[in-house]
């Protein structure tokens, strides 16, 4: 992401919509193996619970927001892109500008997810927790 169309900010309240578009959009491509009763508590509990107190930046492009990552301390608690912004930078974008305000991050991953895992994988290194997630780390890397 080196383009001068793309924006890393805070997010507003204002953004909700176009946010839980990204990660519906992004959930549904990454998370084919969650039951949908899930989804729905999930999408609600982002919306009323997770939103109000993380910390969340959102990525725009042209204006538009095409991704989040959103902190809890030093833990990812959801990064989400636009399935159509995918393998263009973006991703590593948004875990490098929570690096740079929080340093090493922790985050947890379902093993099944396809997308998500190799992501990550490349980000930093991996511990297994539990039956049905991983637990990851990110250590800044200097010179980059």
């Amino acid at each position: 992401m080196n383009d001068t169309t793309s924006l890393i900010r805070a997010y507003q309240p204002e953004d909700i919509e176009p946010v839980m578009a990204v990660w519906a959009a992004a959930n549904a491509l990454a998370h084919p193996f969650l039951e949908t009763v899930f989804v729905v508590e999930v999408e609600r509990s982002i919306r009323e619970d997770f939103l109000p107190i993380s910390e969340t930046y959102v990525l725009e492009d042209k204006d538009q927001v095409i991704g989040f990552i959103a902190l809890i301390g030093n833990q990812i608690g959801g990064l989400f892109l636009d399935p159509a912004c995918h393998r263009r930078g973006y991703g590593r974008a948004l875990v490098d500008h929570a690096v740079t305000l929080k340093g090493p991050l922790k985050v947890e991953v379902f093993r099944e997810n396809a997308i998500g895992r190799p992501f990550y994988e490349g980000c930093g290194s991996m511990k297994a927790a539990g039956l049905s997630a991983l637990r990851m780390s990110f250590t800044p890397h200097r010179g980059r």
